[in-house]
């Protein structure tokens, strides 16, 4: 299946790229423009766009106008973003037929989670449980089996497992875990990674033994190895 595509709306460059970084890492084709003006070209161009992430504030055209001429033509999900927080601006992009509404600053990994979620709901996605070696890890109910049988892992805990299981087979730095798991604005210790590993290891049983551990790196999920 082809990377679905977003198209990401925003003045400021270095929002875009971060955006981009976080969407790019959860299997997306993003798409970038500085200007209402220029988000227009691009949706005409490209038809198979599957959501709009949308600042409002952005010289030429701004959010309210550009969603407004999107509108016209499609029902593609639309997310806009503010720095305004005010509940007039919000009633206005419901009214427009906007999907979501976030307030900068934000969490980039709560966004990308918006995202899912919205093309979930779109019907334009549907992830499929992910199986092996008797793990089957469930994005979408947020759920874990191990041999059939449930196991109660924690926020963390699961992001961590589902990190190791996209990348089965990757040696994974504690700084790279850090990243991708608990975010680039994450200022704490690396050693919070083995702690997690640790209590991650204990609830899955035998199969926590397909977590490796790299001395002096980090670590490696593997299922054909011994540890």
């Amino acid at each position: 299946m082809d990377k679905l595509k977003i198209l990401v709306v925003d003045d400021e460059s270095r929002m875009r790229k971060l955006e981009k970084d976080f969407l790019t890492k959860s299997d997306f084709t993003v798409l970038e423009a500085a200007d209402g003006e220029e988000a227009l070209d691009i949706f005409y161009k490209e038809k198979d766009i599957a959501l709009i992430i949308l600042d409002i504030m952005m010289p030429k055209l701004d959010g309210w106008q550009t969603c407004r001429e999107i509108r016209r033509e499609s029902k593609v999900p639309i997310i806009m973003l503010t720095a305004k927080s005010e509940e007039r601006d919000e009633l206005l992009g419901f009214e427009l037929g906007v999907d979501e509404y976030i307030s900068k600053p934000f969490s980039p990994k709560v966004l990308v989670a918006r995202v899912e979620a919205i093309l979930r709901r779109s019907g334009i996605t549907d992830e499929k449980p992910i199986e092996i070696g008797g793990i089957v890890i469930d994005k979408t109910a947020h759920q874990v089996k191990i041999d059939g049988k449930s196991i109660d892992l924690s926020v963390k805990e699961f992001e961590l497992l589902n990190y190791f299981i996209t990348n089965k087979g990757v040696a994974l730095s504690r700084e790279k875990i850090l990243n991708n798991v608990w975010n680039y604005d994450y200022f704490g210790d690396a050693r919070t990674i083995d702690t997690h590993v640790k209590k991650l290891r204990s609830k899955m049983g035998e199969k926590g033994n397909y977590i490796h551990t790299i001395w002096g790196m980090g670590y490696k999920f593997d299922v054909n190895t011994e540890e």
